[in-house]
């Protein structure tokens, strides 16, 4: 496959993968290594579009003159951000909290073209669970395939929970191709 000209500020597979899908495969990955932590009053929103930002500066210092594209994707409840689990407790407390609820997925893609001039597009998708029996909690924790991800993956057996999607399935995976697809071409990137 052809590559285009940007670099992918992030080491996610899935990103990659998605980016293929469409043909816009980048010339180089370089992940931004930033302080993740969310601020004091940092709506989740605010936050998603900051991290987003934050990783393609990082990215564009270390490359000037280059087209970077970093982008930031969290499940979010309510206004609490569901963080990346850190044990098995950890996930069936996110299951719980997902359970027969609609949880929010926001996804924020940044674009710095080679001028420095900076674009940024946003995505907030609506997943609807159905309610959760305990077994079922078990079973998924048991998978091991939210770890590294940010409540739940909808591309493999949480699918089988999910009641409906309002939104894009690509934001929930990881990268809305629309937003992204756009950037690029604004940029000249076909």
């Amino acid at each position: 496959m052809e590559k285009k000209d940007f670099i992918l500020a992030s080491a996610s597979p899935h990103r990659l993968a998605l980016l293929e899908q469409v043909e816009l495969c980048p010339k180089l990955v370089c992940p931004a290594d930033i302080d993740e932590s969310v601020r004091r009053f940092e709506t989740p929103s605010r936050y998603v579009k900051r991290m987003a930002q934050e990783k393609a500066r990082r990215v564009a210092a270390l490359h000037s003159g280059e087209n970077i594209l970093a982008c930031d994707t969290v499940a979010v409840v309510g206004r609490r951000i569901l963080q990346k689990a850190g044990s098995d407790e950890e996930q069936r407390q996110v299951m719980r909290l997902v359970s027969g609820r609609a949880s929010h997925v926001l996804s924020a893609v940044c674009l710095i073209d080679k001028n420095g001039r900076e674009a940024l597009r946003f995505s907030d998708s609506r997943v609807i669970t159905k309610r959760l029996s305990e077994e079922e909690i078990e079973r998924y924790v048991a998978t091991g395939e939210w770890k590294g991800c940010s409540g739940y993956k909808i591309e493999g057996r949480f699918a089988g929970y999910v009641r409906r999607v309002v939104g894009s399935y690509s934001g929930i995976v990881g990268l809305p191709l629309f937003e992204t697809q756009n950037l690029l071409n604004g940029a000249g990137i076909r």
